[in-house]
Protein backbone atom coordinates (compact mmCIF):
# COMPACT_ATOMS: atom_id res chain seq x y z
CA UNK A 1 0.00 0.00 0.00
CA UNK A 2 2.79 2.31 0.79
CA UNK A 3 4.84 1.42 -2.31
CA UNK A 4 1.69 2.59 -4.31
CA UNK A 5 1.17 5.61 -2.14
CA UNK A 6 4.76 6.50 -3.46
CA UNK A 7 4.44 5.76 -6.92
CA UNK A 8 1.18 8.22 -6.54
CA UNK A 9 3.07 10.91 -5.49
CA UNK A 10 5.57 10.60 -7.63
CA UNK A 11 3.22 10.80 -10.71
CA UNK A 12 1.22 13.80 -9.38
CA UNK A 13 5.13 15.65 -8.94
CA UNK A 14 5.84 15.29 -12.73
CA UNK A 15 2.52 16.02 -13.72
CA UNK A 16 2.96 19.48 -12.11
CA UNK A 17 6.77 19.87 -13.08
CA UNK A 18 5.39 19.06 -17.24
CA UNK A 19 2.54 21.64 -16.19
CA UNK A 20 5.27 24.32 -14.79
CA UNK A 21 7.55 23.94 -17.84
CA UNK A 22 4.13 23.79 -20.45
CA UNK A 23 3.07 27.26 -19.00
CA UNK A 24 7.01 28.56 -18.94
CA UNK A 25 7.37 27.66 -23.01
CA UNK A 26 3.78 29.81 -23.39
CA UNK A 27 5.54 32.90 -21.62
CA UNK A 28 8.15 32.50 -23.06
CA UNK A 29 6.49 32.76 -26.88
CA UNK A 30 3.76 35.13 -26.23
CA UNK A 31 4.30 38.59 -27.72
CA UNK A 32 5.84 41.43 -25.83
CA UNK A 33 4.09 44.61 -25.02
CA UNK A 34 6.94 46.73 -25.44
CA UNK A 35 9.68 46.11 -28.02
CA UNK A 36 13.53 47.28 -27.81
CA UNK A 37 14.21 49.50 -30.19
CA UNK A 38 16.15 49.11 -33.37
CA UNK A 39 20.15 48.22 -33.06
CA UNK A 40 21.87 51.45 -34.41
CA UNK A 41 21.79 51.60 -38.18
CA UNK A 42 18.77 49.02 -38.18
CA UNK A 43 16.53 49.57 -41.50
CA UNK A 44 13.50 48.13 -39.90
CA UNK A 45 10.98 50.48 -38.28
CA UNK A 46 10.83 50.81 -34.65
CA UNK A 47 7.69 51.61 -32.98
CA UNK A 48 6.03 54.67 -33.61
CA UNK A 49 6.60 57.28 -30.90
CA UNK A 50 4.15 60.16 -29.77
CA UNK A 51 4.51 62.95 -31.98
CA UNK A 52 6.19 66.24 -31.26
CA UNK A 53 5.13 69.67 -31.74
CA UNK A 54 6.52 71.18 -34.22
CA UNK A 55 8.30 74.51 -33.47
CA UNK A 56 7.66 77.27 -35.73
CA UNK A 57 11.49 78.08 -35.27
CA UNK A 58 12.27 74.90 -35.91
CA UNK A 59 10.89 75.39 -39.85
CA UNK A 60 12.52 78.38 -39.64
CA UNK A 61 15.42 77.27 -38.83
CA UNK A 62 15.49 74.23 -41.32
CA UNK A 63 15.45 77.15 -44.53
CA UNK A 64 13.52 74.39 -46.20
CA UNK A 65 12.05 75.27 -49.77
CA UNK A 66 8.12 75.57 -50.25
CA UNK A 67 6.18 72.47 -51.64
CA UNK A 68 5.27 74.50 -55.06
CA UNK A 69 3.23 72.46 -57.96
CA UNK A 70 5.15 71.94 -60.77
CA UNK A 71 3.99 71.60 -64.26
CA UNK A 72 2.12 68.84 -65.95
CA UNK A 73 0.12 65.66 -64.86
CA UNK A 74 1.36 63.92 -61.85
CA UNK A 75 1.54 59.73 -62.32
CA UNK A 76 -1.83 58.14 -61.80
CA UNK A 77 -0.07 55.94 -58.51
CA UNK A 78 0.16 59.91 -56.79
CA UNK A 79 -3.54 61.17 -57.26
CA UNK A 80 -4.64 62.21 -54.11
CA UNK A 81 -1.36 61.18 -52.19
CA UNK A 82 -1.25 64.05 -49.71
CA UNK A 83 0.98 65.07 -46.78
CA UNK A 84 1.92 67.88 -44.78
CA UNK A 85 4.94 70.23 -46.20
CA UNK A 86 7.92 70.64 -43.54
CA UNK A 87 8.32 73.98 -45.02
CA UNK A 88 5.04 75.64 -43.32
CA UNK A 89 3.24 72.89 -42.57
CA UNK A 90 0.39 73.37 -44.97
CA UNK A 91 -1.49 70.27 -46.65
CA UNK A 92 0.99 69.14 -50.12
CA UNK A 93 0.10 67.03 -52.97
CA UNK A 94 2.34 64.84 -53.82
CA UNK A 95 1.32 64.81 -57.44
CA UNK A 96 1.30 68.31 -57.86
CA UNK A 97 5.20 68.82 -56.28
CA UNK A 98 6.30 66.53 -58.62
CA UNK A 99 4.00 67.48 -61.78
CA UNK A 100 4.94 65.23 -65.38
CA UNK A 101 8.41 64.90 -64.17
CA UNK A 102 11.29 64.65 -64.87
CA UNK A 103 11.63 64.58 -60.45
CA UNK A 104 13.22 62.44 -58.11
CA UNK A 105 11.52 61.28 -55.36
CA UNK A 106 13.24 60.42 -51.77
CA UNK A 107 11.60 58.43 -49.18
CA UNK A 108 13.58 58.23 -46.06
CA UNK A 109 12.94 58.27 -42.00
CA UNK A 110 14.94 59.81 -38.93
CA UNK A 111 15.55 56.59 -37.07
CA UNK A 112 17.45 55.03 -40.65
CA UNK A 113 21.31 55.53 -40.76
CA UNK A 114 21.66 55.22 -44.50
CA UNK A 115 19.08 57.92 -45.23
CA UNK A 116 21.12 59.89 -42.87
CA UNK A 117 24.13 59.33 -44.97
CA UNK A 118 22.49 59.75 -48.49
CA UNK A 119 20.40 63.23 -47.72
CA UNK A 120 23.10 65.00 -47.81
CA UNK A 121 24.57 63.48 -51.23
CA UNK A 122 21.04 64.42 -52.59
CA UNK A 123 20.83 67.90 -51.96
CA UNK A 124 23.82 68.12 -53.22
CA UNK A 125 22.64 66.82 -56.51
CA UNK A 126 20.04 69.09 -56.20
CA UNK A 127 22.30 71.93 -56.81
CA UNK A 128 23.77 71.19 -59.51
CA UNK A 129 22.81 73.02 -62.45
CA UNK A 130 20.56 70.99 -64.92
CA UNK A 131 19.80 68.29 -61.87
CA UNK A 132 16.17 67.35 -61.79
CA UNK A 133 13.97 68.03 -58.75
CA UNK A 134 14.39 66.69 -55.34
CA UNK A 135 11.53 65.70 -53.60
CA UNK A 136 12.10 64.25 -50.22
CA UNK A 137 9.10 62.09 -48.33
CA UNK A 138 10.18 61.62 -44.54
CA UNK A 139 7.86 58.10 -43.60
CA UNK A 140 7.03 56.37 -40.06
CA UNK A 141 8.59 59.41 -37.81
CA UNK A 142 7.70 62.68 -36.83
CA UNK A 143 8.06 66.13 -37.96
CA UNK A 144 9.61 67.98 -35.57
CA UNK A 145 11.90 64.90 -35.23
CA UNK A 146 12.75 65.49 -39.53
CA UNK A 147 12.67 69.09 -38.75
CA UNK A 148 15.73 68.37 -36.81
CA UNK A 149 17.41 66.27 -38.83
CA UNK A 150 17.14 67.85 -42.02
CA UNK A 151 18.46 70.98 -40.16
CA UNK A 152 21.48 69.27 -38.60
CA UNK A 153 22.48 68.19 -42.05
CA UNK A 154 21.70 71.40 -44.31
CA UNK A 155 19.52 69.52 -46.18
CA UNK A 156 16.96 72.23 -48.01
CA UNK A 157 14.91 70.88 -50.98
CA UNK A 158 10.97 70.82 -50.90
CA UNK A 159 9.80 67.53 -48.26
CA UNK A 160 6.48 66.07 -47.57
CA UNK A 161 5.41 64.45 -44.33
CA UNK A 162 3.50 61.71 -44.46
CA UNK A 163 2.16 61.50 -41.32
CA UNK A 164 -0.77 58.80 -42.10
CA UNK A 165 0.65 56.26 -44.50
CA UNK A 166 -1.05 57.85 -47.73
CA UNK A 167 2.39 58.50 -48.96
CA UNK A 168 4.00 55.26 -48.56
CA UNK A 169 1.08 52.98 -49.84
CA UNK A 170 0.60 55.49 -53.20
CA UNK A 171 4.49 54.93 -53.54
CA UNK A 172 4.73 51.10 -52.74
CA UNK A 173 7.43 52.01 -50.74
CA UNK A 174 9.37 48.60 -49.28
CA UNK A 175 9.70 47.66 -46.14
CA UNK A 176 13.32 48.71 -46.05
CA UNK A 177 14.45 52.21 -46.32
CA UNK A 178 15.71 54.39 -47.84
CA UNK A 179 13.57 54.22 -51.49
CA UNK A 180 14.17 56.54 -54.33
CA UNK A 181 11.35 56.91 -57.36
CA UNK A 182 12.29 59.20 -60.40
CA UNK A 183 9.34 60.70 -62.57
CA UNK A 184 10.30 60.55 -65.87
CA UNK A 185 9.44 63.12 -68.45
CA UNK A 186 6.43 60.98 -69.53
CA UNK A 187 4.72 61.41 -66.31
CA UNK A 188 6.17 57.68 -65.71
CA UNK A 189 6.83 56.57 -61.95
CA UNK A 190 9.71 54.55 -61.90
CA UNK A 191 11.41 52.89 -58.65
CA UNK A 192 14.99 53.05 -58.66
CA UNK A 193 16.00 49.53 -58.78
CA UNK A 194 18.54 47.86 -57.39
CA UNK A 195 18.06 50.26 -54.79
CA UNK A 196 21.30 52.37 -54.09
CA UNK A 197 22.36 54.34 -50.71
CA UNK A 198 23.74 57.68 -52.33
CA UNK A 199 26.74 58.63 -50.82
CA UNK A 200 27.70 61.60 -53.59
CA UNK A 201 25.76 63.63 -56.33
CA UNK A 202 27.57 62.05 -58.88
CA UNK A 203 25.81 58.37 -57.84
CA UNK A 204 22.06 60.39 -57.44
CA UNK A 205 22.97 61.62 -61.21
CA UNK A 206 23.64 58.22 -62.72
CA UNK A 207 21.49 56.49 -60.83
CA UNK A 208 19.26 59.41 -62.17
CA UNK A 209 19.93 59.45 -65.92
CA UNK A 210 19.83 55.28 -65.97
CA UNK A 211 16.27 55.33 -65.07
CA UNK A 212 15.53 58.05 -67.18
CA UNK A 213 16.76 55.84 -70.08
CA UNK A 214 20.47 57.69 -70.39
CA UNK A 215 18.36 61.07 -70.92
CA UNK A 216 20.09 63.03 -67.93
Amino acid sequence: MSGGLRAYRTEIRWTVVVVVLAVLGVVALWPREAEQPPAPGSTAAPRPAPDRTVDPAQRAAAGLQACAPAEGAPPPELAGATGSCLADGTRADLGAVVGDGPALINVWATWCAPCRTELPALQRYAERPGSVPVVGVQVLSDAASGLDLLTELGVRFPTVHDEDNRLRSALGVPAVLPASYVVTERGELRRIDPPVVFESADEVSDAVRRTLGGTR
